[in-house]
């Protein structure tokens, strides 16, 4: 096992460039592979749909992500970026390998790795003896075992493949960013050389690089994911407190995330969390503590309050509205978060479900999201391609996901285009002393409706020093 390192690394004055294949042309291995090829390096993303590796050879990215289909047409352009269905193929001659295959969750919360296992069996019939083997993809604990028996077991024993755990923690909407600038780099080795070689490799990027053994990397990504996860559902519990107390959350957020031990970061109230991360790897935690005999008692609890955020939303839209039967109700946003077109395990997507159940006509915008929400609900929702024609004649609106368009609303145009008055800032996003002078009924959360909106607190922040006193607004938008 080696120790426990934490190293800066800085660009290199001599960066040797790499041959580098990514096997799964997702999400995470698209951004992996655009961003080394950036870098100088020689990169083959690999995919076994044959049309998805089509698609990409002419400039099609199957989802969206900010600047990524503008990095790809450089570096293709550039001849640093190469795409191919043949994983055996893709792999030969190339000093890394990265796994970067979807994990989905099985129906009893655990980890479904079959795609896993597949991707390693193919690269192990391509992969050189000098390679370096890396997981990518989030996966339990002992992964990078498996892994590592998986290629033993294909090739014999004699075999020099070196297997790494490598996480990713690219957010959806900032993915380049992030691998640009990330807080951290997670390599876990069991070998120093290939701990060497994958610093070598990233050494371009300026970033701490933790060194650990592969079990400690793993555990690493699921031990972020799900503190994140925890941090949103324990303020969005708070949010509930403070609307039966009269308490803003808003400020409670600016106050208590102002020490340096909580901040600010995933700390918002609104419809909850989703995506194809936060639900899977705390669901997989679960599972895996359940399995290894010490199940967790409070992982459980963070999804239960997470599940419970549409119905809390939807009880405060019936108590300002009334029945919601019948009633036409505009939804704004339908991707999990902003900036992404991923639905999956979205809020906004569960909430127009629970609306559809009692007999609601909902009319739905979001500015990417669209084609992904309508092969889930098909046409029993009227999309629309423009944010006020989703509040026309609506009886109330319902702001489901953060996007920034959202925040700038028109609120005297749309009083004039709904039928009803009541919007619901399921994100927090608006000024409700804004909303309220448009003659609109504001519901947040955890904003009690109790206080007046024109009285939302401003937090004044004083030093010592007259000159470095500020006054921090708490209304949103």
């Amino acid at each position: 096992m080696l120790d426990f390192l934490t190293l800066p690394l800085g660009r290199s004055q001599r960066y040797r460039t790499h041959r580098v294949a990514i096997v799964g042309s997702g999400y995470v291995g698209l951004v992996t592979g655009a961003c080394l090829a950036e870098l100088g390096n020689r990169v083959t993303c690999i995919d076994t749909d044959v049309q998805r590796i089509a698609a990409l050879a002419e400039g099609t990215v199957p989802f969206h992500e900010p600047g990524l289909r503008e990095l790809i047409l450089r570096n293709r352009h550039l001849g640093r970026l190469d795409f191919s269905s043949s994983t055996s193929a893709g792999v030969q001659g190339c000093e890394f390998v990265f796994i970067a295959v979807g994990t989905p969750m099985n129906a009893d919360g655990s980890c479904d790795l079959s795609a896993l296992r597949l991707a390693t069996l193919q690269i192990a019939d391509g992969i050189s003896d000098e390679a370096i083997l890396i997981n990518k993809s989030t996966a339990p604990v002992g992964t990078g075992d498996l892994i590592a028996a998986l290629v033993r077991e294909h090739r014999g024993d004699a075999d020099r493949v070196r297997v790494v755990s490598n996480p990713e923690f690219l957010r959806e909407g900032s993915a380049i960013a992030d691998f640009r600038s990330p807080d951290r780099i997670v390599i876990g080795a069991d070998e120093p050389e290939a701990a060497a070689r994958m610093r070598e490799l990233y050494s371009p990027i300026n970033a701490p690089v933790i060194v650990t053994d592969r079990r400690t990397a793993e555990m690493i990504k699921y031990a972020a994911n799900a503190f994140l996860a925890t941090k949103i559902s324990f303020i969005n519990e708070i949010a509930d407190l403070c609307e039966h107390l009269g308490a803003d959350v808003t400020g409670v957020i600016a106050g208590a995330g102002a020490d340096r031990r909580i901040g600010t970061a995933s700390f918002n109230a609104g419809l909850g969390f989703g995506g194809s991360c936060f639900p899977k790897d705390v669901s997989s935690l679960i599972d895996v503590a359940q399995r290894c005999g010490a199940p967790s008692r409070l992982l459980p609890t963070v999804l239960q309050i997470n599940r419970a955020r549409v119905e809390r939303v939807l009880d405060n839209m019936v108590a300002a509205v009334g029945s919601v039967a019948g009633k036409r109700i505009g939804v704004l946003g339908l991707s999990f978060k902003a900036n992404t077109d991923d639905v999956r395990e979205s809020p906004a997507l569960t909430m127009i479900g629970r609306l559809l159940e009692s007999r609601v006509e909902v009319v739905a915008h979001d500015p990417v999201a669209i084609p992904g929400a309508r092969r889930i609900l098909g046409e029993t929702v009227e999309f629309v391609d423009d944010c006020y024609k989703a509040t026309n004649d609506a009886d109330a609106v319902l702001i489901a996901t953060d996007w920034n368009e959202y925040r700038h609303l028109d609120f005297a145009m749309i009083k004039k285009l709904m039928r009803g008055s009541v919007l619901v800032d399921a994100r927090n996003l608006c000024d409700p002393a804004r909303v309220a002078a448009a003659g609109l009924h504001y519901i947040g959360v955890g904003r009690s409706s109790r206080a007046t909106p024109a009285l939302t607190p401003r937090l004044a922040v004083v030093s010592a020093d007259p000159a470095k006193s500020t006054a921090v607004s708490l209304q949103a938008g």
